[in-house]
């Protein structure tokens, strides 16, 4: 399973914000521009707080089978792997988001401020932005709650066999 890369999660950020910049100018100078809802931050505040609590209860389920506590309940490592999945669909689906809510941000924030309604919309998009932020490092931080240690003797050149190859 490969890793998460920011460069193409800043490259995805990149190219929605200055497609949806683009097509909100557009947007606007036909009609209307469409509303930021409500509640696009509170659902992508909602998937970080849910990656955030599947990596610390991984890493304390983890935590105890590694000291061997009595008792202790183990990590399948399908689960394991799952939740690593879902931890990169949810980091690249908010780095699209929030990079088209930060282009229309940008859009809304350049001359259009003195209006109450496309002020709200901005700071909208701008919370967006940052809980978009917030399901990334979220989910880079599940990702390196799973990762495996024989992953990073791999990485530094020590070779030995792949976590792919071992399962």
């Amino acid at each position: 399973m490969e890793q998460l890369r920011i460069r193409v999660l800043v490259g995805l950020f990149a190219v929605a914000g200055v497609v949806s910049w683009a097509g909100a100018r557009l947007w606007d100078t036909l009609g209307t521009l469409p509303s930021v809802p409500v509640a696009a931050p509170i659902v992508l505040a909602l998937i970080a707080v849910v990656l955030a609590a599947t990596a610390l209860s991984l890493r304390a389920r983890l935590r105890a089978q590694r000291e061997r506590r009595p008792g202790a309940k183990g990590v399948e490592p399908l689960v394991a792997a799952r939740a690593v999945i879902f931890g990169q669909a949810s980091a690249l689906v908010a780095a699209l988001i929030a990079g088209m809510y930060g282009g229309v941000g940008a859009f809304l924030a350049m001359d259009q401020l003195d209006v109450p309604a496309r002020r709200d919309q901005a700071i909208y998009a701008g919370f967006s932005v940052l809980a978009g932020a917030a399901v990334v490092a979220a989910a880079f931080f599940l990702e390196r709650v799973c990762k495996l240690p024989e992953d990073d003797d791999e990485q530094n050149g020590n070779g030995g066999p792949s976590a792919a190859a071992r399962a």
